[in-house]
């Protein structure tokens, strides 16, 4: 008998589904006519054990007892879905094949992988388990998958790495938090000062950002547009705009904006009815590709532009979208880019946005789609376990749906037929002029086929300049001065967050580092950062207001009282390099704890002769309400705070089983 272990219910009808019938459902699972089996593990079925777990006294939030590392990580079964992890465990028994169907990430494989091994089947049963991808539930999508499944051995360097990633955060995590929160607490904090690999950095953006705003004192610039004319008298005018010499340089600040008004007044006057001589005209055909298809965080900023959704919002629509509808393909995915193999699923998915959304927008651009235009969102080596989120074949009466499921499956079908429309393209001009002396520069645009803009309801305006040629003399009728003033920057929404959290590298000096993040995914993952900015807003730490993400008294006193290094993105950048060398068979698992231990031990002991300020008289979430939630939180995120399995962590403060426990 075949077992399939999926990662959720919905997925695992949906391979039930492909399955020989009739089907006999039972408690827990669907037995197919051949004999094979379909089970689910709700998610987590498991979690990691608690520090009180490994050491009773643990209970208690006390100094000398940091840092706190297992030597034998202990998994413990999740209370409410315990029952299902007894199904399983006869299922494991009874199977001579074993498939892990998880989700199609890193924490997906770990996920299956983990149940598997704590269910401890025979060597040979975990040797010869299988993996299937599945990114898209529709039939079809699914029978392709399980009908090419790959070794799940193939797929172990990827568990070794959610493991060590989940294993490091949640040591990060409980260390850090129980070291803060009592040193707050002897600073008068009332609550859980909590932190995190990733929701530190995350609050410490929103904090800077903050008091920059708080800090901004606004300056005054000036710019000077010159109105020129084909000759003096003409109706016909259009505006250059001066660009200072270099002997303008100390009067400019560091952004080059010209602060001397004097200077630019002087300028205006200056070419004040002055001939204007044409040096230089440059005319190019530009092209503009489509935008291609979302992956999560690119979907969630545009939806949060769009519809003023927050990221979770998106996230949870996507998911029913995904696996109560199957209107879309996974969407916890990091990439905007196609395999080949889908190219021949295009007229299916063409019919099903047809017959799904009828008259509406974008469905009205179906017959105007080019299905022989190949974009390069076709691309094999820019797609790993999965791919772009996009519309699947399923036809489907969405009137059913709720206003925001239409919102985002509309959405993510105008962007998958926008890889069917030609480019935009259109002429840029630029011309320089010489008006007594100072250099001038015009640009303009003119439309020669919108392409794929009228899809994206977009009109480009377009700007026209006079015909002349280079060498030609033009006349300036006068100078305007235009009196500006720096602004402030904004504050965050979760668009802008969202878009800091994937672009992180934009807010770092370090160039090596910066380096590394961009060839990252950024500050999370896209299955967490929704979730990473819900948790900061539960602790207290930052708020909404309208669609303003703000940080609050306590956000902002735990930033200033953190090491600097735990409060910047530098660490996710030095872990997701040396994570992703582990998936890639370059690097081990203790190649990567055991620095990490190392840094860790060193913060540990940096918290404890911390003096902490501007804490008294606030107030958070409890440390001892809930705790086992808050503190297994505060180091990982949702998807990765539980995936671990027995095995050493490195030397330190060492919490043993109480109960003997098999490694694997």
């Amino acid at each position: 008998m075949k077992l399939y272990i999926a990662e959720k219910p919905s997925l695992g009808r949906a391979i039930a589904a492909v399955l020989p019938k009739p089907h006999k459902k039972h408690e827990g699972y669907i037995e197919a006519a051949n004999g094979d089996c379909v089970s689910w593990c709700i998610g987590h079925l498991l979690e990691q054990a608690d520090p009180e777990s490994y050491d009773p006294a643990l209970k208690k939030w006390q100094l000398d007892s940091l840092p706190i590392i297992p030597e034998e990580w202990q998994l413990k079964p999740k209370s409410q879905t315990r029952k299902q992890l007894t199904v399983l465990r006869q299922l494991v028994k009874k199977a001579s094949q074993l498939v892990n169907a998880g989700d199609p990430d890193r924490e997906g494989q770990l996920l299956v992988d983990e149940v598997i091994s704590y269910l401890k089947p025979p060597v040979n049963k975990i040797k010869n388990a299988q993996r299937v991808l599945i990114s898209d539930l529709t039939p079809a999508a699914v029978k392709k998958a399980i009908e090419n499944p790959r070794s799940n051995r193939d797929f172990i360097p990827l568990a070794t790495s959610a493991l060590a990633r989940s294993r490091a955060d949640w040591l990060y995590g409980i260390n850090l938090t129980r070291a803060f929160t009592v040193k707050g607490q002897q600073s008068g904090y009332s609550g859980v000062l909590s932190v995190g690999r990733v929701q530190t950095p995350v609050l410490g953006l929103v904090v800077r950002r903050d008091e920059e705003i708080n800090n901004f004192r606004p300056k005054d610039f000036y710019e000077v547009l010159a109105h020129i004319q084909p000759a003096e008298g003409d109706p016909v005018s259009f505006t250059a705009k001066w660009l200072p010499s270099e002997a303008c340089l100390p009067h400019q600040d560091e952004e080059g904006r010209v602060i001397n008004r004097k200077l630019a007044e002087h300028v205006v006057q200056s070419i004040f009815q002055q001939p204007a001589k044409v040096v230089k005209l440059e005319e190019k055909q530009k092209s503009e590709a489509p935008p291609l298809p979302f992956n999560l965080s690119q979907l969630q900023i545009t939806a949060n532009k769009a519809f003023g959704l927050s990221a979770q919002q998106v996230l949870d629509t996507c998911q029913s979208l995904y696996e109560k509808h199957n209107l879309i393909t996974y969407p916890r995915s990091d990439s905007r880019h196609l395999p080949t193999e889908q190219w021949g699923d295009r007229h299916q998915v063409f019919s099903a946005i047809g017959n799904n959304l009828g008259n509406e927008h974008p469905a009205t651009f179906v017959s105007q789609a080019n299905p022989e235009l190949k974009s390069k969102v076709w691309n094999n080596s820019k797609v790993d376990a999965h791919h772009a989120i996009i519309p699947t074949g399923k036809r489907s009466d969405i009137s059913r749906l709720s206003a925001t499921e239409q919102k985002l499956y509309r959405l993510i079908a105008q962007y998958y037929l926008a890889q069917f429309f030609p480019a935009y393209r259109y002429l840029a001009q630029t011309a320089e002029f010489e008006i007594k002396g100072g250099h001038f520069i015009a640009k303009a645009r003119q439309n020669q086929d919108l392409g794929w803009k009228p899809l994206m309801k977009q009109e480009p305006e377009e700007q026209h300049l006079p015909p002349f040629k280079q060498g030609d003399i033009l006349w300036c009728s006068h100078g305007e001065l235009l009196a500006k003033e720096t602004q402030p920057p904004k504050h965050f929404t979760d668009a802008t967050l969202l878009a800091a959290m994937t672009g992180i590298s934009r807010f770092v000096q370090d160039a090596e580092i910066r380096k590394i993040l961009k060839e990252t995914d950024g500050l999370g993952t896209e299955a967490t950062r929704a979730g990473i900015i819900e948790l900061l807003i539960k602790r207290g730490f930052i708020r909404r207001q309208n669609k303003l993400i703000l940080s609050t008294d306590s956000g902002q006193a735990l930033i200033r009282n953190l090491p600097e290094s735990t409060t910047l993105p530098d660490r996710t950048a030095q872990w997701e390099s040396q994570l992703d060398a582990i998936s890639q068979k370059a690097k081990r698992y203790n190649d990567f704890m055991s620095p990490m231990l190392e840094d860790l031990k060193a913060l540990v002991e940096q918290a404890k002769t911390t003096r902490m300020s501007g804490l008294a008289g606030l107030k958070g979430q409890s440390p001892f309400k809930k705790r086992r939630k808050s503190s297994a939180k505060s180091g990982a995120t949702s998807k990765t705070k539980t995936k671990t399995k027995a095995s050493s962590a490195g030397s330190g403060r060492k919490y043993p089983s109480r109960k003997p426990k098999t490694t694997t």
